[in-house]
């Protein structure tokens, strides 16, 4: 494990109280929030109060099993990144970060795919699992004709990371398939359903996530299930056996009710035999990545050199 940016650490609490201070603007999420508050959430762009910016430089496009997703194919490629966006399972979408995902494809030299999946609670696990699996599959069969590479990463942020585990799980346990993606980006996931001790001891304080919240996205995610189902290797990846994973860069924040997560899913991950990077950033809050702090600019940074590099 290396702690980063410790130079950086005034600026970033001080972020984190600016953001608690202004919880009471914010929609509430809660456990149940309400269908105005859903409806704003997927509205805005992930962690703000305006619509995302959509770029002409995204390809809309219809996969396997009608599966939405967003293309972004730079002059050059030397490889594809399958991209899952976050927001609990139940808000964010493939276009709610255009300018970083084509900045990512134009400075790391991949078509970058992000995946459209289905959101909850409209449509509960395992329709985004599902999804993003078909996305993946799809991908497996035809990047070599669709972008001149057989060359395959795959990441996402928050839920964005829980579904990327799921998904090489998903592949290699339904399709046979182990070593096709060479690399994971995990930023921050919840890996853990039932919930870990970091994510419990959490309580309610107003950043970006806490227990509640986390309570919340995996009653819309897994309604009707209970702590023990959702230890299910298929909902919680840190029950699984990780064997045959590709090298991982794993991020979290200090300050983030889903470290655990991270720590426990980098042991386990290297544990299984492949190389894990377990990155923890000084102070940093849950979703950091979404706002212009210092950390997210060296975090971006750092992103795209694993991404080239792998």
């Amino acid at each position: 494990m290396k702690i980063t940016d410790e130079d950086c650490l005034h600026e970033t609490l001080a972020f984190n109280e600016h953001f608690e201070a202004a919880a009471a603007g914010r929609p509430a999420r809660g456990r149940a929030p309400s269908a105005a508050a859903l409806a704003l959430l997927r509205r805005n762009r992930l962690g703000g109060d305006t619509p995302p910016v959509r770029l002409p430089h995204g390809q809309d496009r219809v996969v396997q099993d009608g599966v939405k997703v967003r293309a972004f194919v730079p002059g050059q490629i030397d490889g594809v990144y399958l991209h899952i966006h976050g927001g609990g399972w139940a808000f964010g979408s493939a276009d709610g970060q255009d300018e970083r995902l084509w900045w990512l494809a134009e400075q790391a030299r991949l078509a970058v795919v992000s995946v459209d999946y289905r959101l909850a609670p409209e449509h509960p696990f395992p329709a985004g699992p599902d999804d993003c699996e078909a996305a993946a599959w799809w991908l497996v069969k035809h990047a070599a004709s669709e972008f001149g590479t057989e060359r395959l990463l795959i990441g996402g942020e928050s839920a964005g990371a829980h579904l990327s585990v799921v998904t090489l799980l998903r592949l290699r346990d339904r399709h046979g398939v182990t070593g096709a993606f060479r690399a994971a980006n995990l930023l921050f996931g919840p890996y853990d359903l039932s919930m870990t001790p970091s994510q419990r001891r959490f309580g309610p304080r107003p950043l970006l996530s806490n227990t509640d919240t986390l309570r919340g996205g995996y009653e819309l995610f897994t309604p009707g299930m209970g702590e023990e189902q959702r230890r299910s290797p298929e909902v919680s990846p840190l029950f699984a056996d990780l064997a045959g994973l590709p090298p991982a860069r794993i991020v979290v924040g200090a300050e983030d009710p889903l470290l655990d997560d991270s720590m426990f899913l980098a042991a386990r991950w290297q544990a299984a035999g492949a190389p894990v990077q377990l990155d923890v950033v000084a102070g940093a809050m849950h979703g950091f990545t979404l706002f212009p702090l210092t950390v997210t600019e060296r975090e971006l940074r750092r992103q795209r050199d694993f991404l080239a590099s792998s």
